[in-house]
């Protein structure tokens, strides 16, 4: 992985000024410590910052075809690699490097604008082909590796995270107030919008087109789909009768997916929770090493929240002496500003926090790359949501749609200054009412209580549902379930735990994180399977992933209930509150912002400060007031500062760190 920046003149005739690339690279320093690379002609400047994984000796950016038309400034990994460049090299296509960005070039030879439907892995992109004159900005398709932009007059601005767009220091950062809208409704980026005005994340599966015109009229930008999510008609779906030969073609495809993101020239450690989606992850890499792969946990102090006995027990079956990582209250608070500064944006959860500080070990102990379970819940239906789905299947049968009203009818009983019309028109936009809709309209009691009337004046009738990009006309054919998983596929996977939860912790600290449970193939024998081989009756989530996993980890680990990873609130550490925390939570900051009212916000926190809360402020208002402080923080470090007195948050200087050798592989 590594980070991608520069900008593109739509005329196609000025070029850049380099000291402004180099800028917008040294703002991306974390994801790429190891080397850097520009390639700055009239039209265009690329820069790259390289975290170097494979072709450790040969891979600097960009990287040309054989005729030097074709160039590429890359993020990523294509996990298919070898496999690819035999077919290329058959064709006569000639390598001079041994790094899989290479591949790009050459794979765009052979299929021009279709190349990005044939790739597999992780990445997100920019490439030019000099003959066609014509730029391309990519990403993959469920949205692992971030690339964001910008238009700003005649400009494009792009780069891996939003810091490096505005280290260019030619645009203005000015708050997206429905940006802010999305954070306290899904309590993360969902789509395209950002916390920047005019800053676009670029989707997952999509590309963005900009061919310069002879003329010298300015380019215009054409995005395009390239790639979606899918599901059978329901009933339509595979239901074989043999489930030991489902099973065993289950098993081999995830194994192929593992055995792909264990290719690197650096060795892969993995991360292991108590869930069974880590531990078979786990437990496959390590069948494929012949030996125990190195892993890591996080211990979160409290009964309720600490994972470790059960992480340990998969340890011990592998073979693996885990590092513990202890994360309490002062650890996560501690690590709040580098979290903040690394997102880009507000954070409410916490636990990614606790994920930073993680991130942070591996690199300290000469790692790069760590495998993770992450996409597993939206395959499977792990998550509450989807067994709520589930349960009100029930309510459906006959062709009413009972479980829609009484969803409705939850909704407006909580919030009854929401009319039922506007709960209807949030419906039809997401595809009917998923439990998810329940579950944000939870989280987001915090907006109705903690914005401000300024905020809630400029965002008038809009929602973020608004801005949710699903296919409703394919959704409807599918089964609820599926429909359910597509809606966590597109929303809360990329927004929050490929991001927040994934790149962003992983990155600050260069780390490279790869998910199984999200390649390509997999995803389609997943997705092509019948409900029942997801979830069993309304509780037996990950059926056929239990039943994979139990002929290789205890019966106690396969069938372990699913479990969330959480971590203290921010509201744990507001009692005996840092310095910073104060003063970015006092009447003055508040008001300075804008965005929050400024008494229900103070009565609450200091209901808590005080330990005079009670159940008057329930989980979800605890969560909103993460989401304040988040949010001001956030204003702080992006914003011009001003309301709290941190310390510079500068990059981290270049140290040597032990490389540990490459793991032992099976004879």
């Amino acid at each position: 992985m590594c980070g991608i920046a520069g900008l593109i003149d739509l005329t196609g005739k000025r070029q850049p000024d380099r000291l402004t690339v180099q800028r917008m690279a040294t703002a991306l320093w974390h994801r790429g410590p190891d080397d850097e690379g520009y390639l700055i002609r009239p039209g265009f400047g690329f820069a790259s910052r390289r975290l170097s994984i494979v072709g450790l000796g040969d891979g600097r950016q960009p990287i040309f075809n054989e005729d030097g038309t074709v160039a590429v400034v890359y993020n990523g990994e294509l996990f298919d690699y070898p496999e690819r460049k035999a077919e290329l090299e058959a064709k006569g296509h000639v390598f001079k490097t041994h790094t899989d960005t290479e591949l790009i070039v050459h794979l765009y030879e052979e299929h021009g604008e279709d190349v990005f439907s044939e790739l597999k892995g992780q990445f997100a992109l920019a490439l030019i082909d000099f003959k066609k004159q014509t730029i391309f900005l990519a990403r993959d398709r469920v949205g692992i590796a971030p690339l964001h932009w910008m238009r700003h007059g005649d400009w494009v601005y792009f780069g891996s995270e939003i810091k490096a767009i505005m280290a260019s220091g030619e645009v203005p950062a000015v708050t997206d107030p429905r940006g802010l809208d999305h954070v306290f409704t899904f309590f993360a980026m969902s789509n395209r919008r950002t916390m920047f005005e005019g800053v676009n994340a670029l989707l997952p599966g999509h590309y963005l087109r900009i061919a310069f015109r002879p003329d010298g009229k300015p380019a215009e930008i054409v995005e395009r789909q390239y790639w979606d999510f899918d599901f059978p008609d329901a009933g339509e779906e595979e239901d074989p009768a043999d489930a030991n030969a489902l099973i065993d073609e289950f098993e081999a495809t995830f194994r192929r997916s593992v055995e792909k993101r264990l290719r690197a020239d650096v060795p892969v450690v993995s991360y292991l929770s108590g869930g069974v989606d880590s531990a078979y992850v786990l437990a496959t890499a390590s069948s494929l090493r012949g030996a125990p792969v190195p892993t890591f946990t996080i211990q979160v102090p409290g009964k309720e929240l600490d994972e470790t006995s059960d992480a340990l027990v998969t340890a011990r079956h592998v073979g693996s002496r885990p590092t513990i990582l202890t994360c309490d209250a002062k650890v996560i608070s501690d690590t709040y500003t580098k979290l903040i500064a690394s997102a880009d944006s507000p954070v409410i959860d916490t636990s990614c926090a606790a994920l930073w500080c993680l991130s942070q070990e591996v690199r300290n102990q000469g790692y790069k790359v760590a495998l993770t379970g992450e996409g597993s819940d939206e395959a499977f239906g792990g998550y509450m949501w989807f067994k709520l789905r589930q349960l009100s299947y029930w309510m459906d049968i006959g062709g009413v749609k009972g479980s829609d009203w009484l969803n409705r009818f939850v909704r407006r009983t909580m919030s009854p200054h929401q009319p039922d019309s506007k709960l209807r028109e949030i419906d039809d936009m997401v595809g009917r009412a998923h439990a998810q809709t329940l579950i944000y309209h939870l989280v987001s009691q915090s907006r109705d209580r903690y914005f401000s009337a300024g905020l809630k004046e400029q965002l008038g009738a809009h929602t973020a549902y608004e801005d949710v990009e699903l296919d409703t006309e394919r959704m409807r054919r599918w089964a609820p379930l599926n429909q359910s998983l597509y809606y966590g596929y597109k929303v809360h996977l990329p927004g929050l735990l490929l991001n927040h939860k994934g790149d962003r912790v992983a990155m600050a600290n260069s780390v490279e994180t790869r998910y199984p449970f999200l390649d390509e193939d997999f995803i389609a024998l997943t997705s092509r399977l019948a409900p029942r081989w997801k979830l069993r009756g309304v509780m037996r989530d990950k059926y056929i992933l239990r039943q994979a996993a139990a002929r290789m980890l205890p019966k106690e680990v396969a069938f372990r209930p699913k479990g969330m990873f959480r971590a203290p609130l921010a509201e744990s550490f507001f009692v005996d509150a840092p310095a910073y925390v104060r003063q970015l939570m006092s009447r003055e900051a508040l008001i300075k912002t804008g965005y929050f009212d400024p008494d229900t916000v103070l009565a609450d926190y200091n209901a808590i400060a005080s330990g005079q809360a009670g159940r008057k402020i329930n989980v979800f208002l605890k969560m909103g007031l993460s989401g304040v402080l988040s949010t001001q923080l956030w204003h702080h470090l992006h914003m011009g500062g001003g309301l709290c007195d941190l310390p510079e948050l500068s990059p981290r200087p270049e140290v040597e760190r032990p490389t540990p050798p490459l793991p032992s592989k099976a004879a």
